[in-house]
Formats: structure tokens, C-alpha cells, sequence
């Protein structure tokens, strides 16, 4: 252990070393992979495995001649990580790039108006894509449609009390994959730290919608507002197989605290008490297991009944896509904002 230890130290002190014999290297984009994209002149050691930054990034509150891009050093890196352990839903929504809809607004689940705030103006997400996507790679951008085109808000994720930081980051591993974009966090944790297991998330985090709630009453509140039914998981005897579902009604699925399971509050408030059927020696799964198992077959079943399981509307779709084109990298938001003060010289000169 002490050899390695050793060599681990050596490394990283040839691997700083070495740095600066590049330091005039030509300035590149990288592509990453919540917490994104960074650009720098050579290399730069970085304590996690991907390149990344918070998505959330400094706003340009005016677009005139003065206007000079955000220095990298100047932002704030905070992940989505760590405001959800501080429990701040306006942090965490201040992260989507689109502006969203206000609440209230009966059964509306998709979350974001047709516009782009920059400066004083805004763009609307045409707009957007046509500044951001000459830059993108052309695989990325096929990526994007690929998955917008999959995507769905109309079933939801709802993780109550976890306290292991690792099964919130499985869960929100499997919604990315899977196809669910509205993920809502209930009452964690705020001893636990994140950060530590954002390797078991890939960054999924960065391409989903997550809100976080003080308690269970106020998020299931919202979600009914917005059309959903709760389905809460609940090993019982009144509660109905996921499997005779009808997931292509708008629905919540609740799982719950790693040790106690869903709160009685939870129970309550829920239209309905859903289970998976075990058969086997033990009664439950991993809750991050579970989390999987329900999505999965929520896909399934949708994919049966409608034909796919991506429902977005072709406005949605564009909306979402310039949302992930801005997301992408510190570098997206900058093109936006430089567009949006040529579009602004060019209607004065008119």
C-alpha cells in the first residue's frame, strides 16, 4: 500500500511537471460529458476522471459592445450535486438554460417557454440552434436528436429520503438511459455528500430536469397540479402489480428511504400503492434497482400501448434540443450571447 501510495504521488507530480512544458498548446474544446464541458490552453490535471463543469453559469445581463465572455476562472463550480444536498430547488432550476414556465399551470408538464434570456433580449430556440450547432461536432448533434427524440415527461421519477448518495446517483443513471427527463428529490440528507459518487451517475445529471422539495406534501402538490397520478412503491397487501399498470397515463413513481421505505405522509397522499412482484426468498430489491426495474418497464409498456415511449411534440423537441445545445459546454452559452448581440447591431443599423 505504501509503494502505491508512492507512486500515486509521483505521477501526479510528473503529470504537473510536465504541464508546463505545453503551456503554449493551441486552445481546444473538449466534448464531456452535469457537470460539463471547460475549455483550457494544454492540459490541466482534474481530481475526477471526466472533464466537467457545473451547468449553471455565470448570466450576461447586457449584450452591448463591452460584452466579453465569462472567464472560466471567474464561475462559480458548484455541481447539481451539492445543491441538492443543500436541498436549494432555485439553484438547482436556475441551471436549465430555457426559460421555464411559472407555476401554477394545470397540467402542464413540460417546463420551459420558447425563449433563451440574454441580456435584455432573448432568442428563441431556433435561434439558439442555429448560433450553437456549428459548432458542435455532427455526431454530438445526432446524439442529441436521438435522445430528445426519446424522451418523455409524462412519467417522473420521485426519489423520498434516500439517504445513500449512491443509489440517488444509480437512479438518476437509469432515467437519463431510459429516457425519463423530470426527476423530483424529496427531504435528503443534507449531511451526506454527492460529489463522492458522482461516478455512478456518469453526469446524467447534467441532461436531466431535477427539482428538489422540503417535504412530500408540496412536491406531490405540484405533481398533481401538473396531471400526474402518484404511484407510490409499497410492499403490501391492497397494492397493485407494476405490470398491470397503464403506464401511458401521466405518472409518478415514488421510491423510498433505503431502511424505512416509503413514509406514511407518502402513503397517504398517493393515488395508488404499486409493488414488483418478488419471487423469491427476499421481499425487495435495492431501491436503486428498483428505480430501474420500474422505468424499465414503464418504456415497455408505453412502447406497447402508444408505439414509443418519447412523446414530445415537435416544438417541445426544439425547445429541448437548443436546452441540450446550451447545456453542452460554458462555450454554448457564450455563442449564444455573441449571436444575440450581432442580431441586436444588425436591427439597429435597419
Amino acid at each position: 500500500m505504501a509503494t502505491c501510495k508512492f507512486l500515486c504521488r509521483y505521477s501526479l507530480s510528473f503529470l504537473e511537471l510536465s504541464t508546463t512544458r505545453i503551456g503554449t498548446c493551441t486552445p481546444s474544446l473538449h466534448f464531456s460529458g452535469h457537470r460539463l464541458l471547460f475549455r483550457s490552453s494544454g492540459f490541466k490535471l482534474k481530481s475526477n476522471r471526466h472533464s466537467t463543469r457545473p451547468y449553471g453559469v455565470v448570466s450576461v445581463e447586457s449584450v452591448d459592445d463591452s460584452y466579453t465572455s465569462p472567464d472560466e476562472d471567474e464561475v462559480k463550480q458548484t455541481s447539481v450535486g451539492d445543491l441538492i444536498w443543500r436541498n436549494s430547488n432555485d439553484d438547482v432550476t436556475s441551471f436549465m438554460k430555457m426559460e421555464r414556465v411559472i407555476e401554477p399551470r394545470s397540467n402542464t408538464r413540460f417546463p420551459y417557454l420558447d425563449k433563451f434570456k440574454t441580456g435584455s433580449s432573448f432568442l428563441s430556440s431556433r435561434e439558439v440552434l442555429d448560433a450553437v450547432e456549428p459548432s458542435l461536432m455532427e455526431l454530438r448533434k445526432e446524439r442529441f436528436r436521438n435522445v430528445v427524440n426519446n424522451r418523455t415527461y409524462s412519467v417522473c421519477l420521485v426519489v423520498e429520503g434516500l439517504s445513500d448518495a449512491g443509489n440517488v446517483s444509480a437512479a438518476f443513471r437509469s432515467a437519463d438511459a431510459l429516457g425519463f427527463q423530470s426527476v423530483h428529490v424529496v427531504a435528503l440528507d443534507s449531511r451526506k455528500r454527492y460529489k463522492e459518487h458522482r461516478h455512478v451517475s456518469m453526469r446524467a445529471e447534467k441532461w436531466l430536469d431535477i427539482e428538489l422539495w422540503d417535504t412530500t406534501e408540496e412536491c406531490f402538490d405540484v405533481l398533481k397540479s401538473r396531471g400526474y397520478r402518484i404511484a407510490t412503491t409499497h410492499l403490501g397487501m391492497e397494492t397493485v402489480s407494476v405490470y398491470d399498470m397503464d403506464w401511458s397515463q401521466p405518472t409518478a413513481i415514488v421510491v423510498g428511504n433505503e431502511g424505512r421505505g416509503i413514509s406514511e405522509e407518502a402513503l397517504k397522499l398517493s393515488d395508488m400503492h404499486c409493488s414488483i412482484p418478488m419471487k423469491g426468498m427476499v421481499d425487495s430489491f435495492n431501491v436503486s434497482v428498483a428505480s430501474g426495474i420500474l422505468m424499465h418497464h414503464a418504456v415497455c409498456d408505453r412502447t406497447t400501448r402508444l408505439g414509443a415511449h418519447g412523446d414530445l411534440t415537435s416544438d417541445e423537441k426544439q425547445i429541448l434540443l437548443a436546452e441540450f445545445s446550451l447545456r453542452h459546454s460554458r462555450s454554448s452559452i457564450s455563442i449564444a450571447h455573441e449571436y444575440a448581440k450581432r442580431k441586436i447591431a444588425a436591427s439597429l443599423k435597419l
